[in-house]
């Protein structure tokens, strides 16, 4: 099992809040998916996207990326050929106003044991009531790591066509790192919409089938929204 990265370096034609951050990102890599029609056939699916990115690099005092600089953000995959395409059409979105990526590099990652997962940006769960998951407004741990264990699952039936036989939750240990809710903001049908998440740390438990969901997780994003930037990991492990 492996994932494969992409580390851009962008380009800032004009200041970028932070708040605004994660959408720009997804717009900018959902045009380049737009160019390729088997890319612009999955975007359009509303299914697993088998994707995520994480936010701009080096973050910023004042939370506002400057024009005129440089930043670096990654984008990872399972699908090999999604991230080949991306390398190439990346850089021929010369006219977004906002950004323009100017340098991207691949690398390929095989599977290694996890003994931390840390979530770098906002990991989305929706409840059954059609809320986010927030330890304000729900509270339930045992809930959540079932949510994100199921939705792994989901993601790696979708992805290589068979099921896994887990005997057990693949956290061991989750410890929620926020005091209040984070977010993602985009716009929508014109409208501003905020999708509420959390920080963790995830001890994954040793078994097979765990590490195999932790590796996913990195690969492809923890929890919902990893299109819009929600659950991009980093890890703690041996053959890094």
């Amino acid at each position: 099992m492996q994932y494969f990265e992409l580390t851009c370096t962008a380009y800032i034609k004009k200041d970028i809040s932070f708040k605004e951050s994660f959408e720009t990102i997804s717009k900018y890599i959902s045009f380049a998916m737009a160019q390729d029609e088997e890319l612009k056939n999955l975007h359009k699916k509303k299914d697993f996207k088998y994707y995520v990115f994480g936010g701009f690099l080096p973050l910023e005092r004042d939370k506002v990326y400057k024009q005129a600089n440089n930043y670096r953000f990654a984008i990872r995959s399972l699908d090999e050929y999604l991230i080949d395409t991306l390398y190439k059409k990346l850089r021929e979105n010369i006219n977004n106003p906002k950004l323009l990526v100017i340098e991207t590099h691949k690398r390929s990652i095989k599977q290694f044991f996890i003994s931390e997962l840390y979530t770098a940006t906002p990991t989305i769960i929706t409840t059954d009531n059609g809320l986010f998951w927030t330890m304000e407004k729900d509270g339930d741990i045992l809930r959540l790591q079932k949510q994100l264990h199921d939705n792994l699952e989901k993601k790696y039936k979708a992805f290589c066509g068979k099921d896994l036989q887990a005997e057990q939750n693949f956290i061991q240990l989750l410890e929620v790192k926020n005091r209040v809710p984070q977010n993602i903001e985009i716009k929508k049908d014109g409208k501003r919409v905020r999708f509420f998440g959390n920080k963790f740390k995830i001890v994954p438990h040793e078994d097979e089938v765990s590490q195999k969901l932790a590796f996913l997780a990195l690969g492809a994003g923890l929890g919902e929204k990893n299109s819009f930037g929600g659950g991009f990991c980093l890890a703690k492990g041996i053959g890094l």
